[in-house]
C-alpha cells in the first residue's frame, strides 16, 4: 500500500477507533437502544470503506503482479485468496 493510502486507511481507523470507544460509553451510560444501534450501524460503513479502500490496493498491486507475472502458483494463489474474501463477504 503506498504511503498515501497507508496514511487514509490508518487515520479511518482511529477514527472507527474513537467511535467503538464512543459506543461503549454511550452502553455504560444507558443511552437510548435505538442510538447506540445507529452508531454501531455508521462504525459498520465506515470499516466497510476501510476494506475497500484495502482490498482496492490490493487489487491494483499484489494482484496486478501476480497476473502479470510468470508464476502461475501465484497467481492461483491470489485468486483462490479473492474467493475467499468474496465468499467471507457474502456470508455477512
Amino acid at each position: 500500500m503506498g504511503h498515501q493510502g497507508t496514511d487514509d486507511v490508518v487515520r479511518r481507523l482511529k477514527s472507527v477507533e474513537g467511535h467503538v470507544r464512543g459506543v461503549q460509553r454511550m452502553v455504560e451510560e444507558g443511552v437510548y437502544c435505538i442510538d447506540v444501534v445507529n452508531q454501531i450501524v455508521a462504525i459498520q460503513r465506515a470499516l466497510k470503506k476501510v476494506s475497500s479502500l484495502v482490498l482496492d490496493d490490493h487489487l491494483h498491486s499484489c494482484v496486478t503482479d501476480a497476473m502479470r507475472g510468470p508464476d502461475a502458483a501465484a497467481r492461483e494463489r491470489v485468486l483462490g485468496e479473492l474467493m475467499d474474501v468474496f465468499e467471507a463477504t457474502a456470508k455477512v
